[in-house]
């Protein structure tokens, strides 16, 4: 599998660097994932720009970063082409996902959710 990652203090970018999100490239993100949360990754950006295609293996490894990253921090989708919006919604994962159109949101939602993470922390040491 063909990726790229970005690391940050706040949060991780995986890019998948694939036209198809599916059962041959799966598996390596999946992977990918348990990796990053084992390296104490709390926010990761899937940045989805390059994938074209994808079948319900590739929203399978999707679930599973959201699992393991949503409890701690968070995970979110950008760059989600039509096709793979249409597969989402079909199998209605957009209301358990968090999907942007941008790199630029999602990084800005994760820089909100670690202010919002601080300030309850903050209010329940008082």
């Amino acid at each position: 599998m063909k990726f790229s990652i970005d690391r940050q203090d706040q949060y991780t970018i995986l890019k998948i660097d694939e036209e198809k999100l599916d059962s041959t490239v799966a598996p390596e993100v999946k992977s990918e994932f348990v990796t990053l949360q084992a390296e104490g990754v709390e926010n990761v950006i899937l940045n989805m720009e390059e994938v074209k295609y994808s079948d319900s293996s590739g929203l399978s490894a999707i679930l599973v970063g959201n699992r393991l990253f949503k409890e701690n921090g968070s995970f979110i989708l950008c760059n989600v082409n039509d096709h793979v919006m249409k597969l989402v919604k079909i199998s209605m994962l957009d209301k358990v996902l968090d999907i942007l159109p941008t790199v630029e949101e999602a990084v800005d939602a994760v820089m909100f959710n670690e202010i919002e993470k601080g300030l309850r922390e903050e209010g329940g040491e008082e």
